[in-house]
């Protein structure tokens, strides 16, 4: 088969395309044949050497959809779709043509969604659910989507309207918020950080219930925009890992800040949370993921230095090509 693989850290040069053993299937394990893999800007950090339980030599990747062709009889033929914090980690991940993993790991991919667009979901909705889960997002909840743009913002987006909270879509680029307009999404077009509170009160009095900063530059400015016993949701941090948090307007609002981070979640566990989000795609609460840029799998190198280099868009391997 073809996998990617590692053995140092700290260089995209280390990454190369190599023709690999198919995986043994060991007792309570199961192989999928993978027939498409996202690509994650942690993937790209990971062979960078930013993580510091990643052993070696390792095949990174975490996001895949696939069929089991190996493993527990009620699993064989079927369709799965996944991702986890050992995929690409501790064990040998995604971006490779076989992938083993543990038998609770394996999650049924809903059937209106075509493996491209299975596999471009497993990093980004695990996280947006994480946060709307743990920073208590219900019905009529008043949150402020910053980055909504993104993949993260994007399907917690979808997901704060599925479960009919009173959203506001906040982005920096104008074009990007007449698209998000088009859409039928309330939006808010960034300025400064000075200026963050005010535009947020101009939507909702008082302050948002919740924040989700997808950015990692807004927290310091979110704090004057919580209504009280509001919420910070947080998944990302400026290069050196450090924000100044004025601590006493947040105390005095009885507010918290959440830290959100997927790689604290098993492939067992992100099963479970990729269960309770099919559903919802199966039954049409949530859109099928578009704006998908899809690439043979024999030009994975260059998708994974055009990520390093700051290209956006979600990148699709098509393992068979």
């Amino acid at each position: 088969m073809k996998a990617l693989r590692f053995d140092t850290l700290g260089n995209l040069d280390a990454l190369r395309l190599e023709e690999c053993p198919i995986p043994a299937c060991q007792e309570g394990h199961a192989r999928v044949r993978v027939h498409a893999a996202g690509l994650n800007p942690s993937d790209v950090k990971n062979v960078l050497g930013r993580f510091p339980y990643t052993t070696l030599p390792r095949t990174p990747g975490r996001d895949f959809a696939g069929v089991v062709e190996d493993g527990p009889d009620v699993w064989l033929g079927r369709a799965v779709w996944g991702t986890g914090r050992d995929l690409g980690f501790d064990r040998d991940g995604s971006h490779a043509q076989y992938l083993t993993l543990p038998v609770s790991a394996l999650a049924e991919k809903p059937a209106n969604l075509s493996f491209n667009q299975a596999a471009s979901c497993g990093v980004p909705w695990t996280t947006a659910w994480d946060a709307l889960e743990r920073s208590q997002v219900r019905a009529g909840t008043r949150l402020v989507i910053l980055g909504a743009n993104g993949a993260v913002g994007r399907a917690a987006l979808a997901l704060a309207h599925a479960r009919n909270a009173d959203v506001i879509a906040a982005v920096r680029n104008p074009d990007q918020a007449k698209h998000l307009r088009e859409n039928g999404d309330k939006t808010l077009l960034l300025e400064t950080p000075d200026k963050l509170a005010t535009q947020i009160g101009a939507h909702f009095v008082g302050g948002a219930d919740v924040i989700f900063d997808t950015t990692g530059f807004w927290l310091e400015a979110s704090v004057a925009g919580l209504a009280p016993f509001g919420r910070i949701a947080i998944i990302a941090a400026p290069t050196d890992g450090h924000v100044r948090l004025p601590s006493l307007n947040l105390y005095r609002r009885g507010g918290s800040v959440i830290g959100i981070n997927s790689l604290l979640y098993s492939s067992s566990e992100c099963a479970r949370l990729l269960e309770e989000i099919g559903a919802r795609f199966q039954d049409g609460q949530l859109p099928l993921p578009d704006d998908l840029t899809e690439i043979p799998f024999s030009d994975a190198l260059q998708a994974y230095r055009a990520v390093d280099s700051g290209a956006s868009g979600k990148f699709i391997f098509l393992m068979d090509s």
